[in-house]
């Protein structure tokens, strides 16, 4: 209503990465939580000396969660309630004056060697969200909790929908299955959304036993959903939906649709159809899946992999300040390649089989095997480095390295001794969680790491939950 386009930043992530984003954003204004302050104040330090600093205005509206002693060298133009008071009731709402203006800024997680700045119009996200609506038949006056992070993809577009309905928003910091259960049966909610790892969550809390006493919806993206997982959280109460979408496509646009004669079929059927991602929404043109090479669609027998490809009106306008990228990733007719590997089934259904080069999505994160590899090759005795990911039974992936050693290198360095290192220099998601040193990593003739026969060797090791355990 001002005229501003917004931002939402992954609160996760480490401060050099935040103040890089800010910077290339050119953010004016920035709302700060009182839970990042050293986050932000942090952040702040690390901007080049020719760069100019946003204006920071902490919600306080949490007395509790104040900064005992706010740092000397953080200055806040003043609180959010303070703004509200010295607002104009009378104030024109600033529209756009073109539905193709942008309206926000969304940062993928990075599964290059950096973010990419997705920019979205007015356009693109209001068909996005009513498409959202539509396909979920939300129905007026929900209560929706947020077990999904408003900044992945602008919370799959749900803060405007929930708007649009009327609906009530049950936020929290941070949430375990015991919280997650205790606010359903307070507030009666209705509707969740999450990544299969919450959906793990839930079906694995021993603190509920007993099927909720009213169904819950709850849909789930983000990484393919194990099918076991879905029969478990059913059996709980929960009426599992599940879709797919991209930063770049603003939230769901293709969704699992349901088939009633799917009832009729054994419990462990009906999870491996739901697994599938499905459809193409109302909302989104087309969906295909295509040879790399050739561009044509492959056969319709849930076996043939290519590159899933869509079209619509909910397609990014591009990536911000990177014609390059932009150009790279959509077609001359308006497809934009996702870079996702999938087939198509014979029934229209499209299924995820894997990500392009070597994304790991962990809890829903999508993260950068090279972004690792990086951290990891500053090591003193590391001398070669490649990351894959190893199944995980709470969090889907996470990261497992495969190192060797300078010979040169006198003590051999212990798996914590690597793991603490690279925690102290990126996201906690991000941080392997399996460190595996070997005489040699397995190279092609041309010297490039096979990383294909990395992650089988991951796989054969198991989940690095059990391993824990």
């Amino acid at each position: 209503m001002a005229g501003a386009i917004l931002n939402t930043l992954n609160t996760r992530l480490d401060a050099r990465t935040i103040s890089l984003l800010l910077c290339h954003a050119e953010t004016k204004l920035l709302f700060v939580d009182p839970m990042s302050v050293s986050l932000v104040n942090e952040a702040i330090s690390l901007f080049p000396s020719s760069t100019r600093p946003p204006l920071l205005v902490l919600i306080a509206d949490d007395d509790e969660l104040l900064p005992q002693q706010p740092s000397p060298t953080i200055h806040f133009y003043d609180t959010y309630e303070g703004l509200l008071e010295k607002g104009d009731p009378a104030f024109n709402w600033i529209r756009p004056k073109n539905d193709f203006d942008p309206i926000v800024l969304n940062y993928t997680s990075g599964t290059t060697s950096s973010p990419k700045g997705v920019v979205h119009c007015h356009r693109g996200l209001f068909i996005v969200t009513l498409d959202s609506l539509v396909d979920w038949s939300f129905p007026k006056q929900p209560v929706f909790l947020w077990t999904l992070p408003m900044f992945h993809s602008n919370g799959w577009s749900y803060p405007w929908g929930m708007a649009a309905v009327g609906g009530t928003n049950i936020c929290l910091r941070k949430f375990d299955a015991t919280t997650i259960y205790g606010l359903i049966k307070r507030y009666g909610v209705t509707h969740m959304c999450g990544a299969p790892v919450v959906l793990n969550m839930l079906s694995n809390s021993p603190t509920n036993m007993e099927p909720l006493k009213n169904p819950v919806h709850i849909i789930t993206a983000g990484a393919p959903p194990p099918a076991t997982i879905l029969s478990r959280t059913e059996s709980l109460g929960f009426v599992v939906g599940h879709g797919y979408g991209l930063t770049e496509t603003g939230g769901i646009v293709v969704s699992c649709a349901w088939k009633r004669q799917w009832n009729l079929f054994p419990a462990t059927e009906r999870a491996k159809l739901k697994a599938r991602q499905g459809v193409r929404t109302v909302g989104m043109t087309e969906v295909d899946v295509v040879d790399p090479v050739t561009g044509m669609s492959v056969k319709r027998d849930g076996l043939t992999l290519g590159e899933v490809v869509l079209r619509g009106g909910c397609i990014m306008l591009g990536y911000l300040k990177d014609p390059v990228a932009t150009v790279k990733c959509m077609t001359e007719n308006g497809w934009f390649c996702t870079g996702d590997v999938g087939v198509m089934h014979p029934d229209g259904y499209l299924e995820i089989k894997d990500r392009s080069k070597d994304v790991i999505i962990s809890g829903g994160e999508n993260l950068s095997s090279v972004e690792v590899e990086s951290v990891l090759y500053t090591f003193p005795d590391i001398n070669e480095a490649a990351v894959v990911a190893r199944p995980d039974e709470f969090w889907g992936e996470t990261p497992c390295a495969f190192v060797t050693l300078k010979e040169a290198c006198c003590k051999i360095p212990t798996e914590k001794e690597i793991i603490e290192y690279c925690r102290g220099r990126l996201p906690h998601y991000m941080v392997p969680k399996t460190v595996v040193v070997k005489e040699e990593l397995p190279k092609t003739s041309t010297g490039k790491i096979q990383k294909v026969v990395l992650r089988d060797m991951a796989k054969a090791m198991g989940s690095s939950r059990a391993s824990r355990m």
